[in-house]
């Protein structure tokens, strides 16, 4: 699904969308308000590059980062929820991962964790794309970030929407 499909989805449950993003620097974002008339759905955006913009801006836990690390599911499913606290989004995206070029044995190139939160609560997962190259990752994580929103607004109910 692309960002119009989104925009189209998202309008006919009338839900509004929020990002938080770390590798992919506002590339998720950037897609969905690339559509004219986006700003029916979409309400604001956090590239959160850094662990201490992730912190400040999203009340990702110290804890959390030392931890897990920046890259973790645990950190994303933090940005995720802070999104939605200080956003007056209904459905938030997160993304955190190593685009390249490098990366470590534990955490290798093209790795990246995703959250989704919402009404239902939040759900991760950990894509692995490989060292496809940086634009390549990045791209792949935006598209993935898009097909998050599309399958969280399919699943929404009428009464899960914010008053």
């Amino acid at each position: 699904m692309n960002a119009a499909d989104l925009l189209t989805a998202a309008k006919a449950k009338g839900v509004m969308l929020a990002t938080a993003e770390s590798c992919t620097g506002g590339m998720l974002s950037a897609a969905i308000t690339d559509i004219p008339g986006s700003s029916a759905i979409f309400d604001r955006a956090f590239v959160t590059y850094t662990n201490a913009a992730k912190m400040q801006m999203l009340d990702v836990k110290q804890a959390t980062l030392d931890a897990y690390g920046a890259v973790s599911e645990e950190v994303a499913a933090q940005m995720a929820k802070g999104v939605l606290a200080h956003s007056n989004a209904d459905i938030a995206v997160a993304i955190t991962g190593i685009a390249g070029p490098g990366g470590s044995e534990h955490k290798p190139e093209g790795r990246v964790c995703f959250a989704v939160a919402g009404p239902a609560g939040v759900v991760t997962e950990t894509v692995e794309f490989g060292a496809l190259g940086r634009d390549k990752v990045r791209a792949a994580a935006r598209d993935h970030g898009l097909a998050l929103f599309c399958q969280a607004i399919t699943m929404l109910h009428a009464e899960d929407k914010r008053s």
